[in-house]
């Protein structure tokens, strides 16, 4: 009997401290699903494009070897220097190819493109500067435009969502009698569809026209990896030889992620005031005290507010006895002076 007492109090003390802890564990499995979630995508990755990656180093090595074979006169060194310095200039955006030779990468338009990657943190690496003197100022232009632009974009996306999200929702709750939740997923799923029609399907027909090398899957994933600030860079319009109003293509392409990213923000802000989301992020939140801790704190205030009130009571009944006494003025009752002025 006392041996299932015993028993019993530790599985309900075990319960208890799983209670307190609820958060913890929850967060301990969100730590736990997002190692599980990374490894698995390496694990595809790795088996998806390794092939590939095999396949392709082997046709460099057949197309290298052909080469050293047609050309008896260059040696195999004198190859490695020039591939390596052909290397070097692409990855700085320079390409010693005659149908790249017409674009330059630090013109007006370009440049301005190369801002708003930079301050969007998007960075495609696809452009980078050359100079000790141009990579010093882009630190600086980065430390104080990036959280310049967080603070632009945070401004923006509360303007924009009290005229799109919050007020319609209130709006049809309280002219259609709809339910405020309901109203708000509904809207919320709208909302996503369009912007994900407005920026990325809309603009992936657009690059799959103007881009003669881009088929519909490769401009839609630029569209995806510019606007979620991947910038992976293997993909960059207006970079195409002979491009057509380049400078006003490249001028409307930072205007689309700069609007893009602020519609992505709208959209995201929009689903986080989900009531649904926000009760299933506070399970992974630290709890506050308990309603009992509250109450010793609000009783321990009480108290210290209780002495505190005596201590200026008796402060206040001690200046009174310190003070001098006051002469009072003798109050002279005239009704009873006339009384004895009439007796006499």
């Amino acid at each position: 009997m006392n041996i299932v007492m015993l028993q019993s109090v530790a599985s309900s003390q075990c319960i208890r401290l799983m209670d307190r802890n609820r958060p913890a564990w929850y967060f301990g499995f969100l730590m736990v699903t997002y190692i599980l979630y990374l490894i698995f995508g390496a694990v595809v990755f790795s088996s998806v494009e390794l092939p590939y990656e095999d396949l392709l180093r082997r046709d460099l090595q057949e197309l290298k070897r052909r080469f050293l074979s047609e050309n008896e006169c260059m040696s195999e060194e004198q190859l490695e220097v020039f591939l390596g310095q052909v290397l070097e200039a692409s990855n700085y955006g320079v390409s010693v190819l005659n149908n790249a030779s017409g674009n330059w990468n630090w013109d007006f338009m370009s440049s301005l493109f190369f801002a708003s990657t930079v301050l969007s943190t998007t960075g495609y690496g696809h452009t980078v500067p050359l100079s000790d003197g141009g990579k010093t100022f882009c630190i600086l232009y980065s430390v104080i435009g990036i959280p310049f632009t967080l603070l632009l974009f945070t401004a923006l996306v509360q303007r924009i969502i009290n005229h799109i999200t919050r007020r319609p929702v209130l709006y049809i709750h309280l002219h259609w009698g709809f339910p405020k939740h309901i109203v708000a997923i509904v809207h919320s799923l709208v909302l996503g569809f369009i912007t994900v029609g407005c920026f990325f399907f809309i603009p992936a027909a657009v690059f799959s026209i103007l881009e003669e090398d881009w088929n519909f899957l490769e401009s839609f994933y630029f569209c995806f990896i510019s606007l979620s600030t991947i910038g992976l860079g293997d993909y960059v319009p207006g970079e195409g030889y002979n491009q057509k109003f380049r400078q006003l293509y490249k001028f409307g392409i930072t205007c689309y992620l700069l609007l893009g990213l602020i519609a992505m923000l709208v959209v995201l802000e929009t689903f986080c005031e989900l009531q649904e989301l926000k009760i299933f992020r506070k399970l992974f939140y630290v709890k506050k005290k308990k309603d009992e801790d509250q109450e010793n704190i609000v009783e321990h205030d009480q108290l210290a507010f209780s002495s505190i009130s005596d201590q200026v009571t008796s402060l206040k009944e001690e200046q009174k006895l310190s003070e001098p006494f006051v002469a009072l003025q003798p109050v002279v009752n005239y009704a009873s002076d006339a009384s004895i002025n009439n007796e006499q």
